[in-house]
């Protein structure tokens, strides 16, 4: 007999944080180091990352049963965009530190 469990996780305060990602995404100072001179086949990127802390709720669902667990959590995220010579910063990589 298979049993489901499901988990989800909620962010406290998602505006916060996409409003934070998308001034890192969007920032205008671009130091130049996307037009330096590379070894052909190479691409210079420039990088801009973040640091930053969010909580919200962590919730599991075990099937045929009436008991659910409801967990708080606060955890830091490191968030990294770069940008290309012509190109936007864009957001690549996202992951928890905890």
């Amino acid at each position: 007999m298979k049993k489901s469990l499901h988990i989800i996780a909620t962010i406290d305060q998602p505006e916060l944080l996409e409003n934070m990602v998308e001034r890192l995404a969007y920032r205008h100072s671009d130091l130049g180091f996307s037009k330096e001179k590379m070894p052909e086949g190479h691409i210079a990127l420039e990088t801009a990352s973040t640091e930053t802390y969010i909580s919200g709720t962590l919730s599991v669902e075990f099937d045929n049963k009436e008991e659910n667990i409801n967990m708080p959590f606060i955890t830091c995220f490191l968030f990294t965009c770069i940008k290309g010579k012509n190109d936007p910063y864009q957001l690549i990589w996202s992951s928890s530190l905890s």
